[in-house]
């Protein structure tokens, strides 16, 4: 048997040869680690239309399911019950399971549990009778949904409604993600009852902005805090001002790279197993775990009308 030693030409691609194939592996190796995966949202919703308050509250539902049909995105409405407890009010909360949204609790009465005047009973008393309410729709997710993001102002209160959700069989309704287009919507409705048979465009480019400005600075913080991407769900209202400009707030997200994801998705990452031992406990999921950690910085509450009162009012908004 004859053996051949590699001539001097051969030799520079058997040693390349291995090189490139181990290079190629760690380019696969890096695509695949939670620290390069793309940035993810889901899309969520709080409180629901109110007929009873809203003459144009089916309008604008069917606004909102429509943008969020026609950008192919699935998404969790919270109801406060109160807001829906009528025919009207149901119907219009059936038309988001119909067209493959979940529904999930918000509490009755909107009570914020972070007030010293709300006590723990009242407010168990009111996420039941929030659940006897959506007991009427054919389905419902139990996920809970705080109000105004306030999860106890005392260890009692913060702790009982732990758990009671972990023995009602609760998954995570948190955000990571928190924005102030309750705000901006307060603004809009404003300036469009002082502007009758105006077009409110004035406040598409602001609204996009504030969206993108929070979605930036809570990804940052979920990097500090813990060390990688999440998947994050994104707080939003049923009001005015989505049911105008969400098709414009999509389309920029993904433009700013972030991909929109179904919230049984993001749900399953495993930050929202967290369960941050903070007072007053609240606010996004990794502002908690960021002052758990003592981040230094952190405004409170998180997003109020206080910082965006200026913004709109340099703009004569």
């Amino acid at each position: 048997m004859m053996w051949h030693t590699p001539s001097l030409k051969s030799l520079p691609m058997l040693l390349i040869r291995p090189a490139v194939t181990a290079l190629i592996a760690c380019l696969v190796c890096a695509l695949m680690l939670p620290s390069a995966r793309a940035q993810r949202l889901a899309l969520s919703f709080d409180d629901g239309y109110n007929p009873d308050q809203l003459a144009n509250a089916r309008e604008l539902n069917n606004q909102l399911l429509k943008t969020l049909k026609d950008n192919e995105v699935k998404s969790i409405l919270f109801v406060a019950g109160a807001r829906v407890d009528s025919q009207d009010g149901m119907y219009l909360v059936a038309q988001w399971l119909q067209q493959g949204h979940e529904v999930g609790n918000h509490s009755y009465s909107h009570l914020n549990l972070g007030r010293v005047d709300v006590s723990l009973d009242a407010y168990l008393s009111d996420m039941e009778r929030n659940e006897s309410l959506l007991a009427r729709l054919p389905s419902w997710a139990r996920r809970y949904r705080f109000p105004y993001l306030k999860e106890g102002d005392t260890l009692a209160k913060r702790d009982g409604v732990r758990q009671w959700l972990s023995a009602h069989h609760y998954g995570s309704g948190a955000v990571t993600i928190d924005a102030s287009d309750w705000y901006y919507d307060q603004r809009l409705r404003a300036w469009m009852a002082a502007h009758p048979g105006q077009a409110p465009q004035a406040f598409k480019q602001p609204y996009i902005r504030h969206v993108l400005d929070r979605a930036r600075y809570y990804a940052g913080l979920a990097r500090q805090t813990m060390g990688r991407e999440v998947d994050h769900v994104l707080l939003l209202h049923t009001n005015t001002i989505n049911a105008l400009f969400l098709d414009d707030v999509i389309a920029a997200l993904r433009e700013a790279g972030w991909k929109l994801i179904d919230p049984s998705e993001a749900y399953a990452d495993s930050v929202y197993e967290q369960a941050p031992d903070v007072l007053p406990a609240g606010e996004s999921l990794v502002w908690s775990l960021a002052k758990k950690q003592g981040l230094k910085g952190l405004r409170y509450p998180a997003e109020s009308d206080a910082y965006e009162k200026p913004v709109l009012d340099a703009l004569g908004l």
